[in-house]
């Protein structure tokens, strides 16, 4: 599509000739609405376009979270571009660029989401046009934002930067709520015992949770949701690295930054993010993720060109090299 350098995947069949319907058969990615909301009419009216120039085929969603929409010929694109465009509608990132941030819904349904995910996914994708639009990275990068830690966009195994929302005080508890519970359910064994810090303790009467040691997973608050809420002073944790298996094996997301205050225009998160992509821009290899490149290059690169200070959530596993190394900037 002219001016934009992605949202477009080219399929050719090898044997045209033999398969001439098929001979082009391009996948076009159109940006989805943060929290996948739609309206009935507006639906209609992008499949109205896509039976009149395309196969008719859809998938609601890619993995990124495009609605792709498979199969149509190289004459054709223009016009899908047109038509969609007019109706409000903008293609999505394919190739090595920025994908298309996806959120959950966020503030709008869960009464447990810490942050207005897709405020800050729409206001992201408005930010980020360029690196959309127009593919200039070594590889993709992808942003998913969950407004608790039960991650229903599972951005932790999923996505280059995992905005997941949590709180910094303690978990607020109604000990009468407590008591009802315990009528219905073992909270020993249904809640205590499965905390995987081991920070919680039921005597028979009252609940006790030793906060510094939680890592706000939300395992015994959906246990126990009218005894158990989210603490007031509500952010995001930031992490870093998610993938699948491609180029190298699959990446969980780790941590860079414990807690995030997130609040409009989120300028604070959009800094963060554009000192990680120069950094990646100067280091990273054709078609080498993120997560890999940390992997490559060690977590003091990064922090190093971040500016982020090293925390004790940022460790992936202990250290087996028993050697201390020292730089120049260390020795004071």
């Amino acid at each position: 599509v002219l001016g934009y350098g992605g949202g477009v995947i080219g399929r050719y069949c090898d044997l045209p000739s033999e398969f001439p319907g098929v001979a082009h058969f391009h996948t076009v990615r159109l940006n989805q609405p943060a929290g996948f909301y739609y309206t009935s009419s507006a639906l209609r009216d992008l499949m109205d376009i896509w039976d009149k120039y395309g196969s008719g085929l859809t998938n609601f969603h890619g993995s990124t979270g495009d609605m792709v929409l498979l199969g149509t010929q190289t004459d054709k694109l223009e016009a899908i571009f047109a038509e969609t465009t007019a109706k409000g509608w903008d293609l999505g990132g394919s190739g090595s660029c920025l994908r298309t941030p996806s959120c959950c819904v966020g503030m709008s349904r869960c009464e447990f989401s810490a942050i207005d995910s897709m405020e800050i996914c729409d206001t992201l994708t408005h930010k980020f046009q360029d690196e959309l639009h127009r593919p200039a990275f070594p590889y993709k990068f992808k942003i998913k934002v969950s407004g608790c830690a039960n991650d229903c966009t599972a951005a932790v195994a999923r996505a280059d930067m995992s905005v997941i929302g949590t709180w910094r005080d303690n978990i607020r508890i109604d000990q009468a709520e407590v008591k009802n519970c315990a009528k219905d359910m073992d909270i020993k064994s249904e809640v205590t015992d499965m905390c995987p810090t081991k920070c919680m303790n039921w005597d028979g009467s009252t609940l006790k949770i030793n906060d510094k040691d939680c890592n706000r997973c939300m395992h015994c608050i959906n246990r126990m949701p009218k005894a158990l809420r989210p603490g007031k002073e509500k952010g995001a944790t930031i992490m870093l690295g998610g993938k699948a298996p491609i180029v190298t094996g699959a990446l969980m997301s780790w941590v860079i930054v414990p807690f995030m205050k997130l609040e409009a225009p989120y300028d604070n998160l959009e800094a963060l993010i554009r000192k990680l992509w120069e950094w990646w821009d100067d280091h990273g290899k054709n078609r080498e993720r993120i997560g890999e490149l940390v992997d490559r290059l060690g977590m003091r690169s990064m922090l190093e060109a971040t500016g982020l200070p090293p925390v004790p959530q940022m460790v992936k596993a202990p250290r087996s090299n028993p050697y201390v190394f020292w730089s120049a900037d260390d020795v004071k």
